[in-house]
């Protein structure tokens, strides 16, 4: 990390002060730095970060805007906004981990590849900040940034896999990897097709980890490294970002993390069919009809709907053991965004309990999602008139709920099953996440998992 987070408050460090929209009254702010606030026209504005001077001129505090909205993770401006030193908290406005992990995430840079960190920042953690969770979920998303902000040419199907047991050597986790033709010998004919074209043979990647009597919950994460849209190729424009279309397994990924280094009592497995959708004599075709590993047959109307694909093997395979919670999650349709926009990822479940408890979750620790319909009358628009099912519907309506209709084809076993449609990007500067690869939904579903199975 660039910055710092301290348990305690250094000697000579300066006060940041968090001003609500129209609170500046009621900071507790004394004379000279009210009056300089007034000055200059500062009255608690979202992210609007203030240096207040001393009378030589120096450096005394700053002042950080939170605005009327819910922006709880606004501290992250400190990472990027304050002047070298150390700093902490004067008040805190809202939850002290949630302003901790601001700071953290703020201060996220992408330097792989030569820009060079130039931030030094110590801020002392919130009172009542739990600082070992925080930093535990800063590291987390910052594993899911740096795997999605990383070009293809260095994040293929093997250098994911590599990643993959990075993480799980961590936590003496193990790992089995089943690719190239041997897809087919073990009936993964879907994530064998997808990625046959490819220069790096398909994989799926199996990760378990924990008790085995533990309760079974299995996480699925889409691994196409990169999308060209296979013969129904994508115009050079919507391929600028399709680095970023593993996004799904990076999240599961760190999410998994998050399992695994709190020590949840779970029997944890984890799911990442990895390929390059890729063009080559050996592609797959529109109009090709797939055998898939639950034995539906699937007659391709888009090869470039190749996500769902994939992911629909390893949620066969993953719905065979009955976990008492199944969630994938994908980078899957660009219909989630025309719905809801970046931002706010929809989820998709039939379980009335589990959609309250991700709402509630979501809520609580600023990571927002919405759920959307299952709705099953929309199911007859993936219908073949030679095979089981079509991969996709043919007049391009609700394309999300159409493709988490598909997914849902594939799963009746598992007790919980959800469906997370994310972006895993972020298009515009905010206070707590430069433009580029983004972990979405995995800090609310790591709440709900830690109060579901709390640590012994």
């Amino acid at each position: 990390m660039p910055i710092e987070i301290k348990g305690k408050m250094p000697d000579g460090s300066k006060p940041v002060w968090l001003v609500r929209s129209g609170g500046l009254n009621d900071a507790g702010l004394d004379d000279r730095a009210l009056n300089w606030a007034k000055a200059n026209g500062f009255d608690g504005q979202s992210a609007r970060l203030l240096i207040i001077p001393n009378d030589k001129g120096e450096v005394a505090g700053a002042l950080l805007g939170t605005g009327k909205d819910d922006v709880r993770l606004v501290a992250g401006k400190l990472a990027t906004g304050l002047p070298k030193g150390s700093w902490h908290f004067a008040n805190v406005v809202g939850e002290p981990n949630l302003a901790a992990l601001g700071f953290l995430l703020g201060g996220y840079k992408f330097t792989k590849y030569g820009k060079k960190d130039e931030l030094d920042v110590t801020l002392a953690s919130p009172a009542g900040a739990d600082k070992v969770d925080v930093r535990r979920l800063a590291n987390a998303v910052t594993l899911a940034r740096d795997l999605i902000n990383t070009p293809t040419n260095d994040m293929g199907p093997e250098a994911l896999e590599q990643a993959v047991r990075k993480v799980a050597d961590n936590y003496k986790a193990s790992v089995n990897v089943i690719k190239g033709d041997a897809l087919l010998k073990q009936n993964f004919p879907m994530i064998h097709a997808v990625g046959r074209a490819g220069s790096e043979e398909p994989r799926l990647i199996d990760v378990e980890w924990g008790k085995k009597d533990a309760p079974r919950v299995t996480l699925v994460g889409k691994g196409v490294c990169f999308d060209t849209g296979g013969l129904d190729i994508k115009p050079s424009s919507s391929m600028l970002l399709m680095k970023k279309d593993m996004g799904g397994a990076a999240n599961v990924l760190a999410l998994a993390s998050l399992i695994m280094d709190a020590k949840l009592p779970v029997r944890l497995r984890v799911l990442i069919p990895a390929v390059e959708n890729s063009i080559s004599a050996n592609a797959f075709r529109p109009s090709d009809i797939l055998a898939s590993r639950k034995g539906l047959t699937v007659e391709i109307g888009n090869t470039d709907a190749e996500g769902r694909l994939v992911l629909a093997d390893a949620l066969a395979l993953a719905d065979d053991e009955e976990p008492e919670i199944l969630i994938d999650m994908a980078t899957l349709t660009g219909a989630a965004r025309v719905a809801l926009g970046p931002d706010l990822p929809p989820f998709y479940t039939n379980d009335e309990t589990f959609a309250a408890e991700v709402a509630r979750a979501a809520d609580t620790v600023a990571d927002p999602v919405w759920r959307m319909p299952l709705w099953q009358p929309y199911e007859s628009k993936l219908s073949s008139r030679v095979a089981d099912t079509n991969n996709v519907t043919t007049d391009g309506f609700a394309g999300s709920i159409t493709a988490a209709l598909f997914l849902q084809k594939f799963v009746g076993k598992a007790k919980v099953w959800a469906h997370f449609d994310i972006y895993g990007w972020n298009p515009v500067e905010k206070p707590h996440s430069p433009v580029g690869g983004e972990a979405q939904a995995i800090r609310a579903l790591y709440h709900l998992l830690k109060h579901r199975y709390p640590s012994k």
